[in-house]
């Protein structure tokens, strides 16, 4: 292990911040002689009694009432009394007078904010404190990620970029063994195979189903296998243990400042002695609590959120607790015995017991915490944050793919850094949930985008590289970021001539259509090659001008299809030639065609469309939009929208899209019955949702795409669009403002009506990759008593749902969202809620978000498909989650020819990835490159897939390559995966097995046997492999 370190981080030691040049760097990390750390520093457990390991530790949200550096710093204590500064001055100054202390930490964000401001005196100490396991880190991420509405490439990301500084800065003794999940609301099962591939040992979870909770406190199930993937089988399994008191300490034994519970008093002299009771009372919590494991060890919480600023209040009764418990124990032979421990410790107790486990096969969601408290809300709230969360992640794999590919100057690694952070901060259980005060989801938002505009400058050095040859000349291009979801970019609005570049984060081809805001005109687009290719001028609905604080000009969308190579760029040449209209007989389009000689592109034949809107209001039910072409209709009578569209390959399609809206509750929260609908919580007043009603249906038709509008009642635009090109049926939606005139809080919802019958069977998506059956009203390993039907059966939506008997009914989306299936044939996604009282769980503020003082407007799209091939699907989720990304450029100095000289397509592969395969992860790993590549496929499938990675990139030639661990912190060679005995079997299908009458085989684990041949690398289904890679560059 120590080699590993020795081999990747001897750079950044040598970088690290005032870190103390008075003993060799190495001694900084690697323990002294007498020093232990790891298990190997745990305390002694006794056998024959009931040992009671007790963790002190905080849990630090990095935003949530308070923005991040209103945490670290202590600023607006008004709001809540946290500073996370003092908590580690605190808890070093406290560790270091006594060595039996222990202390965890979680946060690598503000440990490491803490920790460049340190002296070298204090960063000393803490090397000590590590080195000797008195400070032991678990989880280790950037943040405590909320594991709903994150996506499983971001979670990957941030817990490489957080394990990544603590490796760099204490090596071996910095390592986290176990996942430390205590404040997310509900718990995914790609998490537990994500954190087994990371090389955990063990992960520990504060919250839980309450029904969940009792059955296991009653079955002594509270500690389990989990395993996280069916395919990956028992690689995937790992330790799981659900916390007692969920992070807290027992009632009346919380000793922080931030407490009202009494210290221990020890003083027989004086009025207020209480040791005998604390003790007594102590002891028999402990009893109590042993009655729910299967060994003769449990672990004690001691700390909440942002305890341990004044430590020593903590530690003083602490100590005394430990002390007196153990004099009575051994004074009245209790055979218990209390020590101070990490959940490491605690772990290896457990190994050490060899208990046979449960297992489990499934996830945790949805949470509730009592009968009418189901977090399912937070699925959904600050729709705008998710979308922006993923936007922010797009930018991140396109700059880090850019800064290997082009191979830039090394000194742009601190601005990807930056953003690297912001995205960490952004997976936070508070962040991407939607579930924090308003003053710190805007902070957010001006982290991300800081962080977005500042690692754009790699992007614009890499596609200027690409289109001169030469980095070092000057730019000719700014390379304007747009912001498309407002149909807004200042640079295609007002330029005569500009330029588009398209670039392609997927590492296999792709054809995107590119949509640019401008005013109304004629223009003309040319491809790299010179064609000239077609166009269809598209007027911006009325509803999407209105969006409040949208500053722009432009009217109208010029949409044309760019084919785009893997991990390609390509730059399309665009100039406004007319501004004249000419009318068409039919109004559904009017055509252009320049005088001068057209040469074809290749894969569109007409070339410029404007198509107009035709009102189709009146024309009544089944109103054909345009003759002999796509057959789209729609039903403007009442609340249904019957949608018909023929897709490229397939026959026609026809389904129902409504959109309805629960009230949400409004109470005064004292009483569970008295709940209201919130921030976290989703708790209708009614479980069926208010229809809206149909106002006005028009539709648009060309060559392109032919799509139909309907305004719906209730500030809604349903945009249903047929592109030529592509066998997906896009569904564009803006809701908003939500009016609450009435004084009541909506949850807005769609609806997607078929006429399959799945029998209350719908699949959903684990974190945007495997996908779970869900059962409607019913859990797999409880008996479910519910009194929420509607929120009670809503799931985590990161990219896809659907819903299947035959064929197939599959929804993409283009965030996080709350999805169900409450009607036999139905999908049904939550879209925006705007509610008017909190819902007592902390936030202690309504979600409301207004802009300008109007409610917020959401816009954002949906992919119906109807395939049931599972790499077409997978590859149009993967679009979905990292589209093409484009840029506009003013290109009015720079004419048509002087264009074509430049290098406007550049292409980084050999050849595409092969079906079943992903370029999860490219970017720089100081001298080398950090490579990771998925099998998507299933084991159902044909699904073990070799590639050559040599043959993957131009202009890069690797050397050579060692296997690490999902993280990037351990080689595999030296990870020892830990083992279990279970009671119960796993099945080597989750979806197959639940809610099935039929015979399913139990799971059979073959030998984990590679079959490489030095860079011919073989990927089993769904594995993720990771590599770190020497390079050099041959152009």
């Amino acid at each position: 292990m120590v080699k590993f370190y020795a081999a990747m981080l001897v750079l950044a030691l040598l970088c690290l911040l005032s870190i103390s040049s008075s003993v060799p760097l190495h001694d900084q990390i690697t323990p002294r002689p007498g020093e232990t750390c790891g298990y190997e520093s745990c305390p002694k457990t006794e056998p024959g009694v009931l040992n009671v390991h007790i963790v002190p530790h905080t849990h630090d949200d990095v935003g949530w009432l308070k923005t991040v550096d209103q945490y670290y710093y202590g600023s607006r204590n008004n709001i809540q009394k946290a500073g996370v500064q003092y908590i580690l001055d605190s808890v070093v100054k406290e560790l270091w007078e006594d060595p039996k202390r222990r202390f965890i930490y979680v946060e690598t964000a503000f440990f490491w904010k803490w920790w460049v401001r340190q002296s070298r005196r204090v960063k000393s100490k803490v090397h000590t404190l590590v080195r000797q396991g008195r400070l032991q880190f678990v989880g280790g991420a950037w943040s405590m990620n909320d594991e709903a509405a994150v996506h499983y490439q971001s979670t990957i990301d941030q817990f490489t970029w957080g394990l990544s500084k603590l490796n760099e800065t204490f090596g071996y003794c910095g390592l986290p063994r176990v996942g430390w999940q205590i404040d997310p609301f509900g718990h995914s099962r790609e998490l537990a195979s994500l954190l087994s591939a990371m090389g955990y040992d063990g992960l520990f979870l504060g919250r839980i189903d309450y029904q969940d909770k009792r059955t296991r406190l009653r079955d002594k199930t509270m500690e389990m296998v989990w395993r996280g993937d069916d395919d990956l089988g028992k690689k995937s399994d790992i330790f799981t243990g659900a916390l007692y008191n969920t992070y807290s300490p027992p009632a009346g034994f919380c000793f922080d400042v931030l407490c009202d519970d009494e210290p221990i008093v020890d003083d027989a002299g004086s009025p207020l002695y209480n040791v005998d009771n604390k003790v007594t009372t102590f002891l028999g919590i402990c009893r109590n609590m042993s009655r729910s494991h299967r060994t003769d060890n449990i672990l004690v919480t001691m700390g909440e959120d942002f305890h341990y600023q004044i430590a020593s209040a903590w530690y003083k009764n602490l100590d005394k607790l430990i002390e007196y418990s153990n004099l009575k124990a051994a004074k009245d032979d209790l055979k218990i015995k209390l020590f101070y421990s990490t959940p490491n410790c605690y772990l290896k107790a457990i190994k050490d017991a060899n208990p046979v486990l449960p297992t489990k096969q499934d996830d945790f969601f949805p949470y509730a915490s009592d009968p009418t408290a189901y977090w399912t809300g937070y699925f959904t709230s600050r729709p705008t944050t998710k979308y922006f969360e993923r936007e922010g992640n797009a930018y991140l794999q396109m700059v880090k793919q850019l800064q290997v590919l082009s191979n830039l100057e090394r000194h742009n690694e601190f601005i990807l850094n930056e953003l690297k952070s912001a995205m960490g901060i952004m997976q936070h259980h508070d962040a991407i949930t939607g579930t924090e005060k308003q003053h710190v989801a805007h902070d957010y938002e001006r982290i991300l985008s800081t962080a977005i505009d500042d690692a754009l400058l790699v992007a614009r050095q890499a596609f200027n590289k690409a289109a001169q040859g030469d980095s070092g000349k000057a730019p000719l291009f700014s390379y304007d970021r747009c912001h498309f979801n407002e149909s807004r970019c200042h640079t295609s609005e007002t330029s005569e001539t500009f330029m588009v570049t398209v670039y392609n984060p997927l590492a296999w081809g792709v054809r995107e259509a590119v949509k640019l805001p401008v005013t109304y005109g004629h223009y003309e687009v040319y491809a790299p090659n010179g064609d000239k290719i077609v166009t269809q001028l598209v007027e911006i609905p009325d509803e999407v001008k209105r969006i409040p604080n949208r500053r722009s000009e432009a009217t109208h969308e010029l949409v044309f299809i760019a084919h785009l190579h893997p991990l390609g760029v390509k730059s399309f040449y665009v100039k406004r030639v007319s501004t004249t209209k000419r009318a068409i007989a039919n109004g559904s389009y009017l055509e252009w065609i320049s005088g001068e000689g057209v040469r074809s592109d290749g894969y569109l034949d007409r070339l410029n469309q404007i198509a107009d809107v035709k009102d189709l209001t009146n024309l009544g039910l089944d109103a054909i939009v345009d003759e002999g072409k796509e057959p789209l209709w729609e039903d403007a009578n009442g609340t249904g929208a019957a949608f018909k569209g023929t897709m490229k390959k397939r026959e026609t399609d026809d389904f129902k899209i409504s959109f309805a809206y629960y009230p949400g509750c409004l109470g005064n929260n004292e009483v569970p019955a008295n709940r209201s609908s919130g921030a976290y919580i989703f708790r209708p007043n009614s479980t069926k949702a208010i229809g809206l009603n149909v106002e006005s249906v028009s539709e648009i038709s060309g060559d392109l795409l032919s799509e139909v509008r309907t305004k719906i009642r209730g500030n809604v635009l349903s945009i249903k669009r047929v592109y030529k090109e592509f066998d997906f049926i896009e569904h564009e939606w803006l809701v908003g403002p939500i009016s609450v005139d009435d004084g009541i809080g909506k949850e807005y919802v769609v609806k997607y009506q078929t006429d399959i019958i799945n029998n209350g069977e719908f699949y959903t998506d684990s974190n945007g990759r495997q996908m779970l059956k869900r059962k409607l009203n019913a859990r797999p390993q409880w008996n479910l008593t519910l009194t929420e039907p509607v929120p009670g059966n809503y799931y985590p939506v990161t990219n896809e749902i659907y819903i299947e008997n035959g064929e197939r009914f599959t929804v993409l989306t283009d965030r996080s969202q709350g999805g169900t299936s409450l009607v036999e044939g139905e999908v049904e996604l939550m879209l925006h809620r705007r509610l008017l009282h909190d819902d007592a769980f902390g936030v202690g503020e309504a979600l409301n978000e207004t802009v300008l003082g109007s409610g917020l407007v959401v816009r954002g799209k949906h992919r119906i498909l109807r395939s049931k091939d599972p790499v077409e699907i997978a590859k149009s989720v993967f679009q979905m989650h990292l589209p093409p990304v484009v840029f506009v450029s003013d290109a009015s100095g720079l004419s048509y020819e002087q264009w074509m000289r430049l290098e406007n397509c550049k292409k980084f592969v050999k050849t595409p990835m092969p079906d079943g395969l992903h370029l999860l992860t490219l970017e720089p790993w100081g001298d080398q490159i950090l490579l990771r590549i998925e099998n998507y496929k299933t084991g159902a499938e044909d699904s073990t897939i070799e590639i050559d990675l040599q043959g993957i990139f131009n202009g890069i030639h690797i050397k050579s390559v060692k296997e690490t661990t999902l993280a990037a912190n351990q080689w595999l060679d030296d990870y020892d995966k830990w083992t279990w005995n279970t009671e119960g079997d796993f099945y080597e299908s989750f979806n197959k097995k639940y809610g099935s009458f039929e015979a399913v085989n139990k799971a059979v684990d073959g030998p984990d046997v590679r079959e490489d041949e030095g860079l011919k690398i073989k990927l089993k289904a769904k594995e993720i492999r990771s590599f770190i890679a020497d390079i050099e560059y041959t152009d």
